[in-house]
């Protein structure tokens, strides 16, 4: 006993940042993560300042047999930034962005929000295409792929990542990239936080500063005939045209008509990055085809778009979401989308498809981990709800949603779109390169240390 007292203490000084147990008064705060559904009671939370205190953690952990989970931005819906018992790291704290105009880069740590890379690399006029909501995690979107406003634009984040810092289940420090730990870099672009712990990342930026972007609404009778255009149009749409289709409750706010407040709705988010002088040109066939009951369509800076929609989905709500990647939309899969469409349970919830072709569909299947590049959509059922006597309303809807339209689906989801859902459900999402992640895991991590995530399963599995 007084070894391990020791043992502990020894970690605890060996911190530049604090350990946190059940006991410190901040431990209840600290072990919240941005999904209300979620409450799991960590032994310890290592509240990471720098790479030294992730190394520290990364071997306390390994030596003393813990479970660990890491914590980015906390946005797991899963809620795999928290476990039961075990050791979170927790990069919250480490936000450190530098941004390198004359390359064109910016390095961000594992504790970044999209907000913070924003922040970052808006001053310079440039952008990383990361995803919808500014609150997200950077560590978490990229290393799931990273789908969002600029994806037709730029690809997927992953597309834009250069190089990673990773701490490695043996507290080995390394970096992967195309030169160095090339397959480890290719794992995890897309094959979530098996491989270790990202303390930074290295993106390329691209000069997008302003953009024609915003949502449009229409009546919910008009559904059919607007998914209908939306998925000619999208797919075959000029590559700085982004757009993603939606199922919503429009909120009682004063920026939205009166007449249109908690009205059930479908509508489109759009983001145009060309030149903003051609801007309301290219938008014409998209104005022209059917008459919006709501155009908040205009230019705007790419921090606004970015948390736009922050104040509906606050953290500490209810959360529950189901996900699958679609190839095409027939007619009976869009009489199932408005069917499940028409009743969102509340203006917190909603059902988005989100555009994957454009720039990320030029990329193969197999350079990196992410591998439904032939995918046209990312769709995403998200039940969400301030009450946690609600739950049982969001995760019924969002499962009936889910279960209807699975069969048109093209069988796996986006890993940062689920729940915890089974060993044979990443499988289908990673496809064919599920055996070369286990190549990949078994490599770096063949002790199965990072396990609370959509798991690779090393070859041989020691979890004693």
């Amino acid at each position: 006993m007084l070894a391990e007292e020791t043992s502990l203490s020894h970690f605890k000084t060996s911190l530049r940042g604090r350990l946190i147990a059940p006991a410190d008064p901040d431990y209840e705060m600290s072990r919240k993560v941005y999904n209300g559904m979620i409450d799991k009671r960590p032994a310890l939370i290592a509240r990471c300042l720098d790479e030294a205190d992730v190394i520290a953690a990364v071997n306390f952990a390994r030596v003393k047999n813990l479970l660990v989970a890491v914590r980015g931005g906390g946005h797991s819906g899963a809620g795999m930034g928290m476990c039961d018992g075990g050791l979170v790291i927790d990069l919250s704290y480490m936000k450190a962005t530098h941004v390198d105009p004359a390359a064109r880069t910016v390095q961000v740590q594992g504790g970044c929000t999209l907000g913070d890379v924003d922040h970052a690399t808006h001053a310079f006029g440039m952008a990383v295409p990361t995803g919808i909501q500014s609150t997200t995690g950077i560590a978490g979107l990229t290393l799931g792929g990273g789908i969002g406003h600029l994806t037709r634009q730029c690809g997927l984040t992953i597309d834009n990542l250069l190089e990673a810092d990773v701490v490695l289940a043996s507290g080995e420090y390394v970096k992967a990239s195309a030169r160095e730990h090339s397959d480890l870099f290719w794992a995890l672009r897309g094959g979530g936080g098996n491989f270790g712990v990202v303390t930074s990342f290295l993106f390329q930026t691209h000069p997008i500063s302003t953009v024609y972007a915003g949502p449009m609404l229409w009546d919910l009778e008009d559904a059919k005939e607007m998914m209908r255009w939306y998925h000619e149009f999208i797919s075959n749409a000029p590559d700085d045209i982004n757009g993603f289709f939606a199922f919503l409750i429009v909120p009682p706010d004063p920026s939205f008509p009166v007449d249109l407040h908690l009205k059930s709705m479908c509508g489109v988010v759009w983001c145009y990055t060309g030149p903003m002088e051609e801007a309301e040109k290219a938008f014409e066939p998209i104005r022209g085809f059917k008459k919006p009951a709501l155009d908040f369509v205009g230019p705007m800076p790419v921090p606004v778009l970015q948390s736009m929609f922050d104040p509906l989905v606050p953290s500490g709500y209810q959360w529950y979401w189901k996900g699958d990647y679609v190839k095409d939309l027939p007619d009976e899969a869009i009489d199932i989308c408005i069917h499940h469409g028409s009743k969102v349970p509340n203006m917190y919830s909603g059902v988005h498809l989100y555009p994957i072709n454009g720039a990320a569909a030029r990329v193969d299947n197999n350079a990196t981990a992410w591998s439904y590049r032939d995918a046209t959509y990312a769709m995403v059922i998200v039940g969400v709800d301030p009450e946690p006597t609600n739950k049982h309303i969001i995760t019924n809807w969002s499962r009936d949603f889910w279960k209807a339209i699975h069969p048109y689906s093209a069988g796996g989801s986006y890993i940062n779109f689920m729940m915890e859902e089974g060993q044979d459900r990443v499988k289908a999402t990673y496809g064919d390169n599920y055996q070369r992640l286990v190549e990949v895991k078994t490599k770096y991590d063949p002790h199965n240390l990072f396990r609370v995530n959509q798991n690779i399963l090393p070859a041989v599995t020691d979890q004693a």
